[in-house]
C-alpha cells in the first residue's frame, strides 16, 4: 500500500518547523517494503498549502494520507479528531493572508478522521512516548488542510499535531493552534528531539498501514 504524509515548512519567520523535520526523517528510517511511504512538505498559506495537497495526492493517488503539523501549545503527540470550518489567523500565513473567522467551505461545522486517532494514541505510548488525543485542529493552515484532506481525498485520511521542538532552542511560534494554551494535552513534559518525533509518527503510520490491510483482507459480507 501506499501512505502519504506531510508535513509543513517553516513560518513566521522561523527556520524549522517541527512537522518538516519529522516528516522529512522518516524516509531515513523506512524498512517496511510492503508500505510505500511518500512525504511532502507543504507551505504554510491558507491557500496554496491545500491546493498542493490536492495535487501530490492526484499524482502519486495515496490509498491513505496523514498530515502532520506543529502546535506550540502542546507536550505530546496529537492525533486530531475532527476539522473545523472556520479559517482565523493569529499570525498571518506565509503569504500575509490573515482570516477572521472564515469560512472554509459550506460543509457541516465539523468533519471527522478517517483514521482510528485512539489506536495510533496507543501505538504511540507503546513506545514509551506522550501521545493524547485531541479534539481541536485550531484555525489555522493545519486545520484548513485537515479539513481539505477530508472533503477531497476520499480514502483514510486525518491529521496529527507535534510538539513545537526545535534543534536550537526555543519556537517563537506554533502556538496558532492553541493561542490560550494555559494547559496542554500532555499528563507531563517530556524532553522531546526530533528523532522520537519521527518515532512517533513512524509507529502512527505503521498503525494505520496495519488497519487498512486488515480491512482490506475481510471477506466480502
Amino acid at each position: 500500500m501506499r501512505i502519504l504524509v506531510t508535513g509543513f515548512e517553516p513560518f513566521g519567520g522561523e527556520s524549522e518547523n517541527a512537522a518538516q523535520l519529522a516528516v522529512a526523517q522518516l524516509p531515513q528510517d523506512w524498512d517496511h517494503p510492503h508500505i510505500e511511504l511518500i512525504t511532502e512538505i507543504l507551505p504554510v498559506d491558507f491557500r496554496t498549502g491545500p491546493a498542493q495537497l490536492r495535487q501530490v495526492i492526484a499524482q502519486v493517488q495515496p490509498d491513505a494520507v496523514i498530515c502532520v503539523g506543529e502546535a506550540g501549545g502542546r507536550t505530546a503527540i496529537t492525533p486530531e479528531l475532527r476539522a473545523g470550518k472556520i479559517a482565523a489567523a493569529r499570525i498571518p500565513d506565509e503569504s500575509g493572508y490573515q482570516p477572521q473567522r472564515e469560512l472554509l467551505d459550506a460543509g457541516p461545522e465539523f468533519l471527522e478522521t478517517r483514521l482510528d486517532a485512539a489506536a495510533q494514541v496507543t501505538a504511540i505510548r507503546n513506545l514509551g512516548l506522550p501521545a493524547a488525543l485531541s479534539d481541536d485542529a485550531g484555525a489555522f493552515v493545519c486545520n484548513a488542510v485537515f479539513r481539505t484532506v477530508l472533503r477531497d481525498f476520499a480514502g483514510p485520511a486525518g491529521f496529527i499535531h507535534l510538539p513545537a521542538v526545535r534543534t536550537r532552542g526555543a519556537a517563537k511560534v506554533g502556538a496558532e493552534t492553541d493561542p490560550d494554551s494555559a494547559s496542554s494535552p500532555a499528563q507531563n513534559e517530556h524532553n522531546w528531539t526530533i528523532a522520537e518525533l519521527a518515532r512517533g509518527l513512524q509507529a502512527a503510520v505503521l498503525q494505520t498501514a496495519s488497519n487498512f490491510i486488515y480491512f482490506s483482507d475481510q471477506p466480502d459480507r
